[in-house]
């Protein structure tokens, strides 16, 4: 059995107070969909522009090796909600991808068989908290299950928006008319992000005398890439005036990944999300509600640099959503907790999406379900400035091919170390993250040993997991052509607005 390793979490804001707020605090929950690790200018975005989020980077703690559970949205969602591993509930890919008797693509492997719903014997964050007397409410992208699993079935008092789709549909998509089934239609253009943070606004503004969780998932910034037009023109200027120090693109597998922060339209979506942050953070201070309420914020999954028109860079971090490289999992992630949490913290201990169950437990005061959120551990002792998580590793299990160009692999990081395999030929990569964020120098042949340790680590917990692996296709032909794809990304000034695109 391999030693539990302590976590030291180095504060750069001086360590916190440790006085609570009276009257178990409120909570809001931001989840970004598809935004990257560097998009917000708090974690070194200099194109976009995000000063609410921003305002919770200097009021909260910034966890800077935050990550999803997964590469892609589905399953880091329901591993929020349910407070266990993807691999442990078989929720591993996007609710909609191809199970593997209906795979057509020319690869290796069959992708594992996955389940397509969060299932309703699972307790849900929203359940614990509405049976602990809270209000509950949500807004946005759901991804979890056709009807009959959607929020409102799922904890949820409230649903705005909340149904199987992982994208905004047409007629509309991004503008009213919405086509959502859970959504009435606004007036004709209404843009989705602000509605749906006028929704959240009227469900705080009637639950003020009582607690409440709210969740709003924002659908942004999946695409389709779709703008308002005075923001997508105001980023055109701005990427004008921009200068390129290196390479705009680089090779990543069969792919070419984004190396630049300059799409327009993308840069655009990214603002009015910030904008919908903002009308929400505005009326927990016009309720006076603000500092009684703890604020999260993370993104389901890393930015997407390879595909779907390749938008943003997540730079220095390598590759993006759907990969197992940092760029894929590691997010924003933040927790603001008015009267504990010293502003401005950061916190560099690895944490992950299960660990908010356990954690915004605690806060609240409600009891612990620990036969619940199995994989996730409270972040209490953190936010509290004890700098201390006892935690063996985090693991990742993804036995799929997403529409990104990655391959089916696991991965584990124990301490600085990080180790992926490759399910298609068993092949190890290992890097420091701390000393090489980047993953650009493989380690492995130089620690055997440590490959060795971790590989074995990594096979014991999807062994304890029950995870499910992919299989050898019968079908493939090594001759033909590459189903992982060699899909060229649109090029710089080739920024349209389009179709949305699942996963």
């Amino acid at each position: 059995m391999a030693a539990r390793t302590l976590f030291s979490c180095a504060l750069i804001a001086a360590a916190s107070a440790l006085t609570a707020v009276a009257g178990g605090p409120n909570v809001v929950f931001f989840l970004a969909d598809d935004l990257g690790w560097r998009d917000l200018g708090a974690w070194g975005s200099t194109f976009y522009e995000t000063p609410n989020a921003d305002r919770l980077a200097r009021e909260g703690m910034r966890f800077t090796a935050g990550y999803a559970a997964c590469p892609v949205c589905s399953p880091t969602r329901a591993s929020i909600q349910a407070g266990k591993h993807p691999a442990r509930l078989a929720t591993t890919d996007y609710f909609g991808a191809a199970q593997p008797d209906k795979w057509a693509r020319n690869t290796k492997l069959l992708p594992a068989p996955y389940e397509e719903q969060l299932p309703l014997g699972e307790t849900t964050i929203a359940e614990a908290f509405k049976e602990g007397g809270y209000a509950t409410f949500f807004a946005g992208k759901w991804h979890l299950g056709p009807e009959g699993l959607w929020p409102e079935n799922q904890g949820y008092d409230i649903n705005k928006g909340g149904c199987k789709a992982g994208a905004p549909m047409p007629p509309g998509r991004y503008f009213s008319p919405y086509g959502n089934p859970r959504l009435e239609d606004g007036p004709k253009g209404e843009h989705l992000p602000d509605r749906l943070a006028s929704e959240t606004v009227k469900f705080i503004e009637s639950s003020k005398d009582r607690p409440f969780f709210a969740f709003m998932a924002f659908y942004s910034v999946h695409t389709p890439l779709m703008a308002r037009p005075d923001l997508k023109a105001k980023y055109e200027e701005k990427a004008k005036a921009l200068k390129a120090d290196g390479p705009a693109w680089l090779p990543e597998g069969s792919r070419m990944a984004r190396q630049i922060q300059d799409h327009a339209v993308y840069a655009g979506m990214v603002e009015a999300m910030d904008q919908a942050i903002g009308k929400v953070l505005g009326a927990l201070d016009r309720f006076g509600l603000a500092e009684k309420t703890v604020v999260c914020f993370m993104s389901d999954n890393g930015g997407l640099s390879t595909s779907e028109g390749s938008p943003t860079s997540n730079l220095p971090l390598r590759g993006g959503k759907g990969w197992l490289y940092e760029g894929g999992i590691r997010e924003p992630f933040m927790i603001k907790w008015p009267g504990v949490v010293r502003p401005g913290g950061i916190c560099e201990v690895p944490v992950v999406s299960t660990d908010f169950y356990p954690t915004l437990l605690e806060i609240a005061g409600l009891p612990p379900r620990p036969q619940q959120h199995l994989d996730g551990m409270s972040l209490v002792p953190l936010l509290r400035g004890s700098g201390v998580l006892a935690r063996d590793a985090i693991f990742w299990h993804y036995p799929h091919y997403g529409n990104q160009g990655g391959a089916p692999g696991g991965a584990i990081r124990g301490g600085d170390w990080k180790l992926i395999e490759w399910y298609e030929d068993g092949k190890h990569e290992l890097f420091n993250v701390r000393d090489d964020i980047g993953e650009k120098r493989d380690l492995a042949a130089e620690h055997p040993d440590r490959v060795k340790d971790l590989a074995a680590r990594l096979k014991a917990w999807r062994e304890a997991t029950g995870a499910r692996m992919p299989s050898s296709n019968p079908t493939y032909d090594p001759s033909g052509p590459d189903g992982r794809g060699d899909k060229q990304p649109a090029r710089k000034g080739k920024q349209k607005q389009g179709k949305a695109k699942a996963g």
